[in-house]
Protein backbone atom coordinates (compact mmCIF):
# COMPACT_ATOMS: atom_id res chain seq x y z
CA UNK A 1 0.00 0.00 0.00
CA UNK A 2 2.55 2.57 1.11
CA UNK A 3 4.68 1.67 -2.83
CA UNK A 4 1.27 2.47 -4.76
CA UNK A 5 0.74 5.86 -2.59
CA UNK A 6 4.28 6.60 -3.50
CA UNK A 7 3.87 5.82 -6.87
CA UNK A 8 0.76 7.52 -7.16
CA UNK A 9 2.30 10.79 -5.49
CA UNK A 10 5.26 10.65 -7.28
CA UNK A 11 3.74 9.85 -10.63
CA UNK A 12 1.29 13.29 -10.29
CA UNK A 13 4.00 15.98 -8.58
CA UNK A 14 6.47 14.56 -11.85
CA UNK A 15 3.14 14.88 -14.68
CA UNK A 16 2.81 18.51 -13.21
CA UNK A 17 6.16 19.55 -12.92
CA UNK A 18 7.45 18.14 -16.38
CA UNK A 19 3.88 19.55 -17.99
CA UNK A 20 5.93 21.90 -20.21
CA UNK A 21 8.79 19.46 -21.00
CA UNK A 22 6.02 16.88 -21.98
CA UNK A 23 4.40 19.52 -24.60
CA UNK A 24 7.53 20.25 -26.26
CA UNK A 25 8.22 16.70 -26.42
CA UNK A 26 4.81 15.55 -27.84
CA UNK A 27 4.98 19.16 -30.35
CA UNK A 28 8.60 17.80 -31.75
CA UNK A 29 7.46 14.29 -32.71
CA UNK A 30 4.05 15.40 -34.09
CA UNK A 31 6.04 17.45 -36.56
CA UNK A 32 9.49 15.77 -37.08
CA UNK A 33 7.13 12.98 -38.92
CA UNK A 34 3.49 11.88 -39.78
CA UNK A 35 1.82 9.91 -37.10
CA UNK A 36 0.38 9.81 -33.59
CA UNK A 37 2.33 11.24 -30.75
CA UNK A 38 2.26 8.68 -28.49
CA UNK A 39 3.39 5.01 -29.27
CA UNK A 40 0.85 2.64 -27.05
CA UNK A 41 2.05 -1.37 -27.46
CA UNK A 42 0.27 -4.01 -25.30
CA UNK A 43 2.16 -5.49 -22.55
CA UNK A 44 1.97 -7.91 -19.76
CA UNK A 45 0.86 -6.47 -16.07
CA UNK A 46 1.44 -7.83 -12.77
CA UNK A 47 -0.57 -11.62 -12.53
CA UNK A 48 -0.51 -11.32 -16.17
CA UNK A 49 -3.09 -8.85 -16.64
CA UNK A 50 -2.12 -7.22 -20.52
CA UNK A 51 -2.37 -3.54 -20.49
CA UNK A 52 -1.52 -0.73 -23.08
CA UNK A 53 2.20 0.83 -22.14
CA UNK A 54 2.59 4.83 -23.48
CA UNK A 55 5.77 6.31 -25.07
CA UNK A 56 6.04 8.98 -26.83
CA UNK A 57 6.57 7.70 -30.74
CA UNK A 58 10.28 7.28 -31.81
CA UNK A 59 9.35 5.03 -34.99
CA UNK A 60 8.14 6.19 -38.24
CA UNK A 61 4.30 4.78 -38.65
CA UNK A 62 5.10 2.54 -41.19
CA UNK A 63 7.27 0.73 -40.15
CA UNK A 64 5.98 -0.01 -36.61
CA UNK A 65 7.36 -2.35 -34.28
CA UNK A 66 3.91 -3.95 -34.01
CA UNK A 67 4.56 -5.45 -37.29
CA UNK A 68 5.29 -9.02 -37.63
CA UNK A 69 8.55 -10.20 -36.72
CA UNK A 70 11.57 -8.21 -34.79
CA UNK A 71 9.92 -6.62 -31.48
CA UNK A 72 12.98 -5.14 -30.43
CA UNK A 73 15.67 -2.49 -31.48
CA UNK A 74 18.87 -3.45 -32.55
CA UNK A 75 21.75 -0.65 -33.19
CA UNK A 76 20.61 2.18 -35.79
CA UNK A 77 17.24 0.80 -36.38
CA UNK A 78 16.26 2.77 -39.98
CA UNK A 79 12.47 2.64 -38.22
CA UNK A 80 13.80 5.75 -35.85
CA UNK A 81 12.80 8.64 -36.33
CA UNK A 82 15.19 12.07 -35.88
CA UNK A 83 13.24 13.01 -32.82
CA UNK A 84 13.02 9.27 -31.30
CA UNK A 85 17.10 8.88 -32.13
CA UNK A 86 17.39 11.98 -29.07
CA UNK A 87 14.17 10.77 -27.10
CA UNK A 88 15.67 7.09 -26.83
CA UNK A 89 19.21 8.00 -26.03
CA UNK A 90 17.96 10.38 -23.42
CA UNK A 91 15.18 7.48 -22.14
CA UNK A 92 13.07 10.49 -22.08
CA UNK A 93 10.31 8.47 -24.56
CA UNK A 94 9.82 6.86 -21.17
CA UNK A 95 8.22 9.80 -19.55
CA UNK A 96 4.20 9.41 -20.81
CA UNK A 97 4.60 5.70 -18.60
CA UNK A 98 4.35 8.12 -15.54
CA UNK A 99 0.92 8.11 -17.25
CA UNK A 100 0.89 4.37 -16.39
CA UNK A 101 2.22 4.48 -13.40
CA UNK A 102 -0.34 6.91 -12.02
CA UNK A 103 -3.57 5.01 -13.28
CA UNK A 104 -2.18 1.54 -11.77
CA UNK A 105 -1.08 -0.39 -14.35
CA UNK A 106 2.82 0.35 -13.82
CA UNK A 107 5.20 1.25 -10.70
CA UNK A 108 8.02 3.43 -10.61
CA UNK A 109 10.33 1.04 -9.57
CA UNK A 110 9.82 -3.10 -10.88
CA UNK A 111 10.71 -5.56 -13.56
CA UNK A 112 10.19 -3.87 -17.00
CA UNK A 113 7.09 -5.30 -18.84
CA UNK A 114 7.38 -6.94 -21.78
CA UNK A 115 5.58 -8.51 -24.85
CA UNK A 116 3.37 -11.79 -24.38
CA UNK A 117 5.60 -13.04 -27.24
CA UNK A 118 8.67 -13.26 -24.79
CA UNK A 119 6.20 -13.56 -21.47
CA UNK A 120 5.92 -16.74 -23.55
CA UNK A 121 9.21 -17.83 -23.13
CA UNK A 122 9.82 -17.32 -19.31
CA UNK A 123 10.21 -20.25 -17.43
CA UNK A 124 6.80 -21.03 -15.47
CA UNK A 125 9.24 -19.99 -11.45
CA UNK A 126 10.49 -16.73 -12.74
CA UNK A 127 7.50 -16.05 -14.39
CA UNK A 128 5.65 -16.51 -11.03
CA UNK A 129 7.64 -13.91 -9.21
CA UNK A 130 7.96 -11.18 -12.18
CA UNK A 131 4.46 -10.68 -12.73
CA UNK A 132 3.50 -10.94 -8.92
CA UNK A 133 4.22 -7.26 -8.39
CA UNK A 134 3.38 -3.86 -11.59
CA UNK A 135 6.06 -3.76 -13.78
CA UNK A 136 7.99 -0.28 -13.24
CA UNK A 137 9.74 2.61 -15.46
CA UNK A 138 13.08 1.08 -14.01
CA UNK A 139 14.66 -1.71 -12.43
CA UNK A 140 18.63 -3.01 -12.05
CA UNK A 141 18.03 -4.72 -15.29
CA UNK A 142 16.98 -1.54 -16.98
CA UNK A 143 20.06 0.14 -15.50
CA UNK A 144 22.66 -2.99 -16.33
CA UNK A 145 21.51 -3.19 -19.41
CA UNK A 146 20.96 -0.06 -20.79
CA UNK A 147 22.44 -0.22 -23.73
CA UNK A 148 20.84 -2.89 -24.76
CA UNK A 149 20.62 -2.26 -28.59
CA UNK A 150 24.24 -1.64 -29.20
CA UNK A 151 24.79 -5.30 -27.46
CA UNK A 152 22.34 -6.73 -29.55
CA UNK A 153 23.42 -4.68 -33.01
CA UNK A 154 26.94 -7.03 -32.36
CA UNK A 155 25.14 -10.34 -32.60
CA UNK A 156 24.91 -12.31 -35.58
CA UNK A 157 21.52 -13.24 -34.50
CA UNK A 158 19.97 -10.35 -32.57
CA UNK A 159 16.67 -11.88 -31.35
CA UNK A 160 18.44 -15.03 -30.45
CA UNK A 161 21.00 -13.16 -28.20
CA UNK A 162 17.93 -11.59 -27.00
CA UNK A 163 16.29 -14.42 -26.01
CA UNK A 164 18.70 -16.76 -24.96
CA UNK A 165 21.63 -14.63 -23.75
CA UNK A 166 20.12 -11.36 -22.36
CA UNK A 167 16.68 -12.21 -21.28
CA UNK A 168 17.49 -15.01 -19.19
CA UNK A 169 19.69 -11.96 -17.38
CA UNK A 170 17.60 -9.62 -17.32
CA UNK A 171 15.06 -12.16 -15.44
CA UNK A 172 17.17 -13.32 -12.88
CA UNK A 173 17.80 -9.33 -11.71
CA UNK A 174 13.98 -8.99 -12.06
CA UNK A 175 13.62 -11.90 -10.01
CA UNK A 176 16.29 -10.90 -7.09
CA UNK A 177 14.17 -7.17 -7.27
CA UNK A 178 11.15 -9.06 -6.79
CA UNK A 179 12.35 -11.22 -3.23
CA UNK A 180 14.44 -8.18 -2.12
CA UNK A 181 11.85 -5.14 -2.67
CA UNK A 182 11.68 -2.48 -0.31
CA UNK A 183 11.21 1.79 -0.58
CA UNK A 184 14.78 2.26 0.42
CA UNK A 185 15.78 -0.39 -2.36
CA UNK A 186 13.70 1.76 -4.99
CA UNK A 187 14.98 4.70 -3.80
CA UNK A 188 18.36 3.83 -4.44
CA UNK A 189 17.11 2.83 -8.01
CA UNK A 190 15.66 5.99 -8.74
CA UNK A 191 18.88 7.72 -7.62
CA UNK A 192 20.88 5.68 -9.57
CA UNK A 193 18.40 5.85 -13.09
CA UNK A 194 18.38 10.01 -12.28
CA UNK A 195 22.65 9.97 -11.80
CA UNK A 196 22.44 7.23 -14.80
CA UNK A 197 20.14 9.70 -17.09
CA UNK A 198 22.28 12.92 -15.80
CA UNK A 199 25.50 11.56 -17.38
Amino acid sequence: MAKRVFDFLCAALGLALLAPLLLLLALWVKLDTPGPVFYRQERVGRHGKPFLIHKFRSMHVSRSSDAPGLQITVGADPRITRSGRFLRASKLDELPQLWDVLRGAMSLVGPRPEVPRYVALYPEAQRRIVLSVRPGITDPASLQFRHESELLARAADPEREYVEVLMPQKLELACQYVMQRSLGLDLRIIWRTLRALSR
